[in-house]
């Protein structure tokens, strides 16, 4: 029998673990955190302390820095928040590094083996070849984790130990094998998301559509977006915004009773956790072919993988052929949290085994 772990899981301070509404990163890890505490392990969850965990919880900042400062990139903060982990470091068999290039610069400080995941797109980053392409480079022996095959950089060579997939509580999302009227989009609006081309998918199909989203009060040009490009088009009747939703309950609601979800993303998402959402409550997906969208939806089967507004709407006339059941079976088989946890655990006494 393998013994037990002592294992560090670092996230931001911004958001709670769990949040509340938004922040899949903070939701991802509060399953792992939990997951892990489950098998025996005993976890430390360097968070904002008002998260909820079965982990022991750590922490610098009272409650999540979000909506108090002004900027996510805060670096005194984030610094501050890092470095209570990475002195503990001697503590632990291993780190699980959830906080991007703070928890990189640190790992080469401390004996103790750290793995991250990046949450974010590295596309970006390499186009730009900036500041952040140059710290990449110089850690470019770490230990990463790709949360699909698509996040995997094209233009530097890093190393990635596995792809693991988020993964998700299904039981906590309730299924349905009808729908009602509506179609559904969820997120958070800016352009990159795709909530124009929502809006105008559900116009030329004659279909309602329901908005739940968060608008970021404290990012200015999503507040200007939102305000002059989505608000007038929103009438109350055809397209009609609920704002931001939370909880296991209200979410499944929302998705459950969806004819579909449409995601037209217009940039690399490297997961995208409202596609498994939605496929777990039984509602099939209709999403732009970008980023890791083929390595979610299984095209036909599952929903359907389009190129634009045009290809999306005639697929929606094949929305009735998918059966909502195997949209949550393909979730249940490849997106749950104890699938992520097997692997993450696999991973871990792969990484203390080496050192």
């Amino acid at each position: 029998m393998k013994r037990k772990l002592k294992i560090a899981q670092l996230v931001p301070p911004w958001i709670e673990v769990p949040p509340k509404k938004y922040g899949g990163t903070e939701l991802i890890v509060s399953y792992l955190a939990d997951g892990l505490v489950d098998r025996g392990h005993s976890v430390t969850l360097f968070a904002s302390g008002d998260s909820k965990t079965k982990a022991k919880l750590d922490f610098c900042f009272p409650k999540a820095l979000y909506g108090v400062k002004s900027s996510w990139s805060d670096d005194m903060s984030s610094l501050f928040h890092c470095s209570r982990c990475f002195k503990e470091a001697s503590k632990f068999d291993i780190i699980h590094n959830h906080f991007n290039y703070y928890g990189i610069a640190f790992a080469g400080a401390v004996n103790t083996p750290v793995i991250t995941t990046y949450h974010g797109d590295f596309s970006e980053i390499v186009k730009e070849r900036g500041l952040k392409y140059k710290m990449l480079q110089e850690f470019s022996k770490h230990s990463f984790v790709s949360i699909s095959d698509f996040q995997r950089p094209k233009g530097i060579k890093l190393n990635f130990l596995k792809t693991v997939y988020n993964g998700i509580d299904v039981d906590s999302f309730e299924f349905s094998n009808t729908s009602k009227d509506y179609i559904a989009w969820i997120g958070r609006i800016t352009p990159k998301k795709g909530i124009l081309d929502a809006i105008q998918i559900a116009k030329k199909l004659n279909v309602k559509l329901k908005i739940a989203a968060k608008v970021d009060k404290n990012y200015l040009p999503d507040v200007e977006f939102y305000e002059q490009k989505v608000k007038p088009l929103i009438d109350g009747k055809q397209i009609s915004y609920i704002g931001e939703i939370g909880g296991y309950k209200a979410k499944s609601m929302f998705l459950k009773n969806a004819i579909a979800l449409v995601n037209p993303i217009k940039w690399h998402e490297p997961f995208g956790l409202n596609m498994i959402e939605a496929m777990a409550c039984g509602t099939p997906v209709i999403a732009y072919n970008m980023g890791s969208v083929p390595e979610v939806v299984k095209d036909g089967k599952t929903g359907f993988i389009v190129k634009d507004i045009v290809s999306a709407v005639k697929s929606f006339k094949r929305i009735k052929d998918i059966n909502r059941f195997d949209c949550r079976e393909h979730v249940k088989t490849k997106f749950s949290k104890d699938i992520m946890v097997d692997n993450y655990e696999e991973l871990y006494y792969k990484l203390i085994n080496k050192k």
